[in-house]
């Protein structure tokens, strides 16, 4: 249900503010406005507001929506009263109907820019990038990683934050280019470790695995106590270290949620190191469901190593718009290397990844939610400049085509231009629902 309500919401907003940037520009540019619908097919709510009425809808199917304008072209306008011929869509210079359909992947690009900058103004708390022990024969293996090694920087640009360090990564990547690695070791010296050019199509699913880029399995210290969790109620506190579980050593925060994950409902007796003293308690896991609802034991504790991320007003502003172009010229990057069979057609997806990734940014927090709205902001601006015709790209395309030739493209050109866009996103769309469908099969 927090899936399916994180989805709903995440799609309103998106087509909400997306249909709005269209509506809001249209209405400046003096064009009538029939109706604004958010979702498609059977209509199941409809209300008319204002003194030039407008529809106000919410259809059946909510992937998507559309703002109706008055148009000669449309056939569900009807005979248009001569009075109105003026207010049609059709009828605007060529600047007015580029800034109309313009606006709506703007809008989005301007949400994600909001949002970022929200998020860093308020700050995050987030994973420090320390790195755990790499696989043994993956590439960050051969450049000699060690278990605890913090990385400062990727190809000589800082990162302050596990986010960072998979941006840069993915970045670099794709270009095919050597990654190269600042890292504070242990001792508090500082190496490079050079890892080479990726060789892999595939930049999803288990590329940081490959790749020996993991997170450090954290140290046993709690950070917090969750209130009311079972870890709390048998006296566990901040601060308190974690030496044992059931009179087996530990070392790492992984070990202990291993533990405690394939314990629900068991006591397990742990021995702390608190204050210089060892103290002995018993805690019996709460019983949760995980996501592929089998039962797991949570004690409720964070153990997490983490660093407030918090930037000043300005920089804030300044940081998200680079954040937002960075996003969408990869997002553009890595559609023209799929295009070319340089990247996997894998990496793209569809409705149910989207819910999923949903749902689980909303149950890790509201920072990690917005973070995947403004992603997935970023996507669906970017989709709709794509010069496919039934995008708003495609239309940018034919207005592009009216300013070099001095009049729009022909009817008979527009109506191939729409069969070959339906075939195009229908064939997206099929791709994308299968790979949805092959990340679901173990």
């Amino acid at each position: 249900m927090l899936t399916l309500a994180a989805f709903l919401v995440t799609l309103g907003v998106l087509v909400v503010v997306h249909e709005l940037g269209h509506y809001s520009v249209a209405r400046a540019c003096g064009v009538k406005i029939l109706r604004f619908s958010v979702g498609f097919g059977r209509t199941l709510v409809k209300l008319t507001r204002g003194a030039d009425p407008t529809e106000w809808v919410i259809g059946v199917i909510p992937l998507g929506g559309y703002v109706r304008m008055l148009d000669e072209r449309d056939p569900e306008c009807g005979v248009i009263p001569p009075a109105d011929l003026p207010r049609a869509f059709n009828r605007q210079p060529l600047a007015s109907r580029t800034a109309i359909v313009l606006a709506g992947p703007v809008a989005n690009l301007l949400l994600a820019i909001a949002v970022y900058a929200g998020l860093n103004l308020v700050g995050i708390a987030e994973l420090r990038p320390l790195l755990d022990a790499p696989p043994a024969g993956s590439p960050a293996a051969h450049a000699g990683v060690q278990v605890g090694d913090l990385v400062t920087a990727v190809d000589g640009a800082a990162v302050r934050s596990w986010t960072d360090l998979r941006w840069r990564i993915l970045e670099h990547s794709l270009d095919g280019q050597p990654l190269s690695l600042r890292l504070e070791t242990t001792d508090g010296t500082t190496r490079d470790a050079e890892l080479g050019a990726n060789p892999q199509q595939d930049v999803d699913g288990d590329f940081f695995l490959r790749l020996g880029i993991l997170p450090h399995p954290g140290r046993t210290v709690i950070g917090a106590a969750t209130a009311g969790g079972a870890a709390e109620q048998a006296g566990l506190r901040a601060g308190d270290r974690i030496v044992s579980v059931d009179g087996v050593a530990v070392r790492y925060a992984r070990e202990v949620a291993e533990r405690v994950r394939a314990a629900p409902g068991q006591v397990l007796h742990l021995r702390l190191r608190r204050n210089g003293q060892d103290v002995d308690v018993a805690v019996a896991p709460q019983t949760v469901l995980d996501e592929n609802h089998a039962p797991i034991g949570r004690i409720g504790v964070d153990f997490r190593e983490t660093v407030l991320v918090r930037y000043g007003p300005v920089d804030s502003v300044r940081l998200a718009v680079g954040k937002t172009w960075d996003t969408a010229t990869f997002s553009v990057r890595m559609l023209g290397r799929m295009l070319a069979g340089k990247a996997s057609w894998r990496n793209l997806s569809g409705p149910v990844t989207i819910a999923d990734y949903a749902g689980q940014s909303a149950r890790i927090g509201w920072a990690a939610y917005f973070g995947f709205l403004a992603l997935v902001s970023i996507s669906l601006g970017v989709l709709n400049l794509l010069p496919v015709p039934m995008l708003d790209g495609g239309h940018l395309l034919y207005y592009a085509v009216e300013l070099l030739k001095g009049s729009p493209p022909s009817d008979r050109v527009v109506a191939i231009g729409q069969r070959i866009g339906v075939a195009v996103l229908t064939l997206l769309t099929a791709l994308a629902l299968f790979n949805d469908v092959t990340r679901l099969i173990p």
